[in-house]
């Protein structure tokens, strides 16, 4: 990869401040002991540290350079010293500051750039990241301006011929998990974010930028600003558009010289300034203008999760409005068609439509003949839609699925941030959904549902996966202690965690932790504070200034493995009900009581024993990446599978099952009952219940997700929808006993749940 290019001239330098450096360092340096978690006095500050810093640039952007020196002088220490939990946070921050930041010197660029090059003989995730940022910087050095151009045109989805990508925020929170106190102060600030978003304002945002970067110290800048801002909403839209053709015209020739791309702005530049009032009225404008330029918050939409479909509704409609070309508006008339379907048959209707046209010519009317009005001769009768060849459709399930593209190579670890295969037929995509819910573990077992029920849609008709990449992200916000599932566990280690999932990104995630678990009780805390003037001031906002962080840089998935659950009832009459649990599965015997069945030592002979006799059949899960099978029979009060690895040093993709084992035991003095818990690692086991006795059975921790009854269960990884669909249709021409043939063995198996980290898994 060769060194990016030379800018065309530079800013004057800056000149430092020892005491500003001075602050600067320190704020570093807590950052870093931050990171550490060795130090309690910081533990009140965790997540506001990273905020405070990016904010004083904010308020006076000539200090950017200084924070930018500082940066790169604590990544090459950190290099240098073999201190590679600093890299990435430092990295995330310092890029963050690159693209918020004027005039950065190319020797900067250049040793960032130097920096992250050397990144790339680490393993992941810091040669991905490396990569990802090296391309980046070689990018901006060639065409200045084009990382905040892109940005801001993609959120804020502002309508050019030249970038029409666009990109927007989907906010969701369960109203059962939160309270309408959470809920609003949310809503206020995305409401306060949005005064700095108008389209006029992005637009003049963008021109200034670019137009700054681009032509450094030969822009007057004040005199830029009070030009713009006098001007009418078309003359600010047409410059818009020419900055960005100017961009991506240079984006698509990279060969093409730094001097006919400032070229170009300076014709833009030139034009503005002839057009300019009168040298008095610029005068008094540029008076009160500031240098900096902001960066605005994402495009974020928050919404009520009521209605189990409410996710494939608001992506339909994202990607809908935008209907100016013809190949758009035959999309929503095809969506309109497709939304009134019945999705729950896997193989589409086929309809004919009968002709009365024998094509003989005797047999057309005569001129005397009357001709129906109703029916206009040319008029295109209804028919059956092209399906879409198999070689397309294969592509588009495996770019949608989970970007790991064909199965797993039967690997147990946990994946992570691996590198989106590229589909047989290129697609482009013009939209992108970051999907960020809100709350404890239950949300997302409901973002899985709904994950999976848009799944099995696209698999059927792929509609939305070619025109939309669909990322997910979680922010844990805990008020109180949940409700667990309406039953105790008894002799089992305390399972009650609300958050498990956003513990473990937090313990592979270092720089997770510090900047979205801790929102995890700032945000009811903030919520619960008494309104100020400046709390609704755009540069007081802390909520959505995070998760706009979190959404622009959080690009490293974790891919968490789904599991599908088949639940057989007493009531034999009852069909066995499917379902699916993310993060945990808890069995509880529902006769058992407690404060009848002590299970203390018992001294009385006959008393009735407690638990039931079950019969456990599972794949035991070794490190050798071997599966033995076994069949155990054993007394138990209840199981709980975990999904989500308590430590990470073991991370599997498998369950981790606590049995709570009934054991009896007789001496001189009587018979008596202890209990014990057997734990195994399995990814496959059905539980039986040989004495009929029934048991609840409660999903992710949700008391709304509650089977009773129950007496059998079988638990194994859920499958993808595009596979099962593919396999089946394969099955019709291979023989027996082929397993994965056809196009299904290009396809992954499992249903993974992909979560957007910072740096996902760090080894």
């Amino acid at each position: 990869m060769d060194k990016p290019t030379a800018s065309c001239s530079s800013f004057p330098p800056t000149v430092e401040n020892p005491e500003v450096e001075s602050d600067f360092l320190r704020s570093v340096h807590a950052l870093l002991r931050e990171l550490d978690g060795h130090h309690p006095a910081f533990q009140s500050e965790r997540g506001m540290l990273r905020w405070t810093l990016h904010k004083k640039i904010d308020r006076n952007p000539s200090n950017g350079v200084l924070l930018v020196k500082i940066l790169v002088k604590e990544l090459e220490r950190a290099e240098r010293c073999g201190y590679r939990q600093y890299i990435i946070p430092l990295l995330h921050t310092l890029m963050y500051t690159l693209v918020k930041a004027p005039g950065i010197p190319d020797d900067l660029y250049e040793r960032v750039y130097d920096f992250c090059k050397k990144l790339l003989t680490l393993p992941k995730p810091y040669c991905t990241i490396g990569l990802h940022y090296a391309r980046q910087l070689k990018l901006e050095r060639t065409i200045p301006g084009i990382l905040y151009q892109r940005m801001v045109s993609a959120e804020q989805s502002l309508k050019n011929d030249s970038f029409p990508y666009q990109e927007k925020v989907f906010m969701f929170a369960d109203p059962y998990l939160l309270s309408d106190a959470v809920c609003r102060a949310v809503v206020t600030e995305i409401k306060a974010a949005r005064t700095s978003q108008c389209i006029r304002s992005c637009m003049i945002y963008v021109v200034e930028h670019v137009l700054r970067e681009g032509l450094k110290d030969h822009c007057d800048f004040r005199t830029l600003q009070a030009i713009l801002q006098e001007k009418p909403l078309d003359m600010i839209e047409h410059c818009f558009q020419q900055v960005v053709a100017a961009i991506e015209h240079a984006g698509r020739d990279m060969s093409a010289e730094c001097n006919q791309y400032v070229e170009e702005l300076e014709k833009i530049y030139s034009a503005l300034l002839s057009t300019s009032s009168s040298k008095k009225d610029e005068e008094e404008a540029t008076a009160e203008r500031s240098p900096g330029i902001p960066l605005p918050n994402p495009n974020i939409s928050f919404h009520l999760w009521t209605d189990e479909d409410q996710l494939w509704k608001e992506l339909v409609l994202f990607i809908r409005p935008q209907s100016q070309s013809g190949e758009e508006d035959s999309l929503s008339q095809e969506l309109d068609s497709f939304e009134i379907q019945d999705f729950d048959c896997c193989e589409q209707a086929r309809f004919s439509v009968l002709s009365t046209d024998s094509g003989i010519e005797r047999d057309l009317p005569m001129p005397g003949d009357e001709v129906p009005e109703a029916e206009p001769r040319l008029q295109r009768k209804g028919g059956i839609k092209k399906r879409a060849s198999t070689l397309d459709c294969l592509s588009l399930l495996q770019t949608g699925s989970n970007g790991q593209g064909t199965k797993p190579a039967g690997k147990l670890h946990r994946k992570c941030g691996g590198s989106i295969m590229e589909p047989i037929a290129q697609m482009k995509r013009l939209h992108t959904a970051r999907v960020l819910v809100l709350g404890d573990d239950r949300v997302l077992a409901r973002l899985v549902q709904a994950y999976y029920s848009l799944r099995k849609r696209e698999s059927r008709r792929a509609y939305l996966t070619p025109r939309l990449k669909v990322q997910f992200y979680y922010v844990p916000v805990m008020e109180e202690q949940p409700s667990s599932c309406p039953m105790e566990e008894y002799a089992l280690p305390d399972m009650t965690q609300p958050c498990e999932l956003s513990a473990y990104l937090g313990r592979v995630d270092p720089w997770y932790e510090s900047n979205i678990n801790t929102l995890c009780h700032m945000i009811p805390k903030l919520a619960t504070m008494p309104s100020s003037p400046s709390k609704n001031s755009v540069s007081d906002l802390f909520i959505i200034d995070v998760i706009a962080y979190y959404v622009r840089l959080g690009l490293q998935p974790i891919f968490f493995q789904v599991y599908a659950v088949k639940l057989f009832f007493k009531n034999a009459v009852l069909e066995p009900a499917e379902d699916i649990f993310l993060i945990q599965l808890h069995v509880t015997l529902e006769e058992f009581d407690p404060t009848r069945d002590n299970l203390l030592m018992k001294k009385k002979t006959g008393v009735e024993v407690p638990g039931a006799d079950v019969t456990l059949m599972y794949k035991k899960v070794l490190l050798s990446n071997r599966e033995k099978e076994e069949t155990v029979s054993l007394r138990s009060t209840g199981l709980v599978m975990k999904a989500i690895p308590s430590d990470e040093t073991e991370d599997l993709v498998c369950l981790n099952v606590n049995i709570a084992e009934v054991l009896k035991t007789s001496n001189l003095s009587g018979r008596s009952y202890s209990l014990v818990t057997n734990k195994i690692r399995t990814r496959n086991i059905n539980m039986q219940s040989t004495e009929q006795r029934s048991f609840a059975v409660c999903l992710d921790k949700d008391s709304r997700r509650v089977y009773r009854n129950v007496i059998g269960i079988e638990v194994s990884p859920c499958l993808e929808p595009s596979y099962c669909l593919q396999k089946t249709r394969d099955r019709r021409t291979s023989l027996p006993g082929d397993e994965d043939v056809g196009l299904a063995k290009y396809l992954p198996k499992s249903l993974l749940l992909p979560i957007n980290t910072f740096a996902g898994i760090i080894q």
